[in-house]
């Protein structure tokens, strides 16, 4: 499993117009490439000496083939988008990761023990 990484800061007047973009026209159609099966819009909780506010999208794909197809058949027209959009508004960061192992703890009640 891979992990497409989006760290994106994003200037504060325009940030809900941003946000409204990637939950409703970005994020879809980032999945709608059909190369990730699931994606998360969190938010980074530290403050910038340059200002903005910084975001972080977790695409994830089956396998490096899937994120190859991303990169080869969909990653400049997606981009090209967002540059058009918002000029000169925001910075942006990608990381490629590959998970190892996943970890899900299982909680039991006091009852269950």
């Amino acid at each position: 499993m891979y992990i497409y990484n989006v760290t994106i800061n994003i200037a504060e007047e325009v940030e809900k117009k941003w946000l409204d973009w990637m939950r409703t026209r970005h994020i879809p159609d980032m999945l709608a490439t059909g190369t990730f099966y699931k994606a998360k819009l969190v938010k980074v909780l530290v403050d910038e000496a340059m200002g903005g506010i910084t975001y972080s999208v977790q695409y994830t794909a089956k396998s490096k083939k899937d994120l190859d197809t991303y990169y080869t058949q969909h990653a400049s027209g997606l981009r090209a988008e967002m540059m058009q959009l918002f000029p000169n508004r925001f910075v942006a960061f990608r990381t490629e990761l590959q998970v190892v192992e996943e970890f899900n703890p299982i909680r039991k009640t006091p009852n269950e023990r």
